[in-house]
């Protein structure tokens, strides 16, 4: 079965989304769209595609079995709705929307139309993230008592310039916790389970002179299992040191996967699991660490691949992707969370995923 698809939106992440795509085998990519019709025509051009509109109408009439969406945070939910609605399959960006609510209607309108929805998030395909996903599971760690997830991240003034909806609420949907920590909460709740409580504190200590978003972070998760876990965030730091989620078992043994510099491939920094002792020295002084944001996505295109591959193989055989929406919906409860918190002094309780109709039969 060849899967025809669509890319919409053609910003900075699109390209990693055309390159694997079109390395998907059973793949035909047939175009894409971009509010801005120029800049969708030099992607067309750019990657050899046959077709370039400047509306989802038009790049859904041209007959695709799937898109991939890579559109600002707060239209997501537009345009997974449109797209379920003309019986398209939908691969989208990270996170899955600008507020829970949203992600909700957009679970509900996939669930609904019996169309296949899956969410982007790469770095769960790392095999140091499996490696420690596979131990959990397999109870050579214990059950997960404590994690940490660290994202301390440079990123100058002009990241936010050369993209203006960058770093607003009402266009981000949020900062660094939205837009770069999601992925690790994401990778801290696969691995922890589901949570179900939040406290947490933000604030804009870094880029006050061009964002109202903000730039430094800090939270407390306890799961539904009693494990808790901490999150700390921050786009200010002078030198990029990556990534880092750290889950220690009930069997006394920690796994932790580093990402340094940002976008390489993580590694299993500490794993202390019995009889598989290994440690690896977390940072280069010779590694040039402060990549643009465009050099950091090159990195990591060959997992955006993998993660594109598995999406199709879901929507021909009918399996749950990878990483579905109700998935995807947890991170961002978690986000959501940290600013309800942070805004009333408050821890907040976390409403349990919905369950959908189709999961109940």
């Amino acid at each position: 079965m060849m899967l025809r698809a669509g890319i919409v939106g053609c910003g900075r992440i699109a390209g990693n989304h055309a390159r694997a795509l079109q390395n998907s085998p059973g793949v035909e990519v047939i175009g894409c769209c971009d509010a801005d019709l120029d800049r969708a025509r030099a992607f067309a051009a750019e990657f050899g595609l046959p077709h370039s509109v400047s509306s989802t109408a038009e790049l859904f009439a041209l007959g695709l079995d799937a898109c991939t969406v890579c559109t600002p945070h707060p239209v997501h939910e537009e345009i997974v709705v449109a797209a379920a609605e003309a019986g398209i399959h939908v691969l989208c960006e990270k996170p899955i929307a600008g507020t829970v609510a949203a992600a909700d209607r957009m679970i509900d309108a996939t669930d609904r139309a019996g169309v296949t929805l899956g969410v982007l998030f790469q770095r769960r395909f790392w095999p140091a993230a499996r490696r420690i996903k596979a131990a959990i599971d397999d109870g050579r760690i214990g059950q997960p008592v404590l994690g940490e997830a660290s994202v301390l991240l440079h990123r100058p003034s002009t990241y936010y310039s050369a993209d203006p909806w960058r770093g607003r609420w009402d266009t981000d949907g949020g900062g660094v916790l939205m837009t770069q920590a999601v992925h690790q909460i994401d990778m801290l709740q696969w691995f922890m389970g589901e949570p179900v409580r939040v406290t947490g504190v933000i604030g804009t200590r870094f880029h006050g002179d061009h964002i109202e978003t903000e730039d430094a972070a800090s939270a407390v998760v306890t799961f539904e299992s009693g494990g808790s876990a901490t999150i700390t965030a921050t786009t200010g730091v002078n030198h990029n040191l990556g990534n880092r989620v750290t889950v220690i078992g009930s069997a006394g043994a920690v796994a932790s996967v580093l990402e340094f510099p940002e976008g390489r491939e993580g590694v299993n920094e500490l794993w202390t699991v019995p009889g598989e002792l290994g440690f690896r020295a977390p940072y280069d002084p010779e590694v040039h660490a402060n990549l643009d944001v465009g050099a950091v996505n090159a990195g990591l295109t060959d997992f955006h691949t993998l993660q594109v591959q598995d999406f199709a193989d879901a929507v021909r055989t009918g399996r749950p992707p990878a990483v579905t929406g109700r998935d995807a919906r947890t991170s961002l409860a978690v986000v959501e969370a940290v600013y309800e918190s942070a805004r009333t002094g408050r821890p907040v309780d976390l409403a349990p995923t919905p369950v959908l109709a189709s999961e109940e039969q």
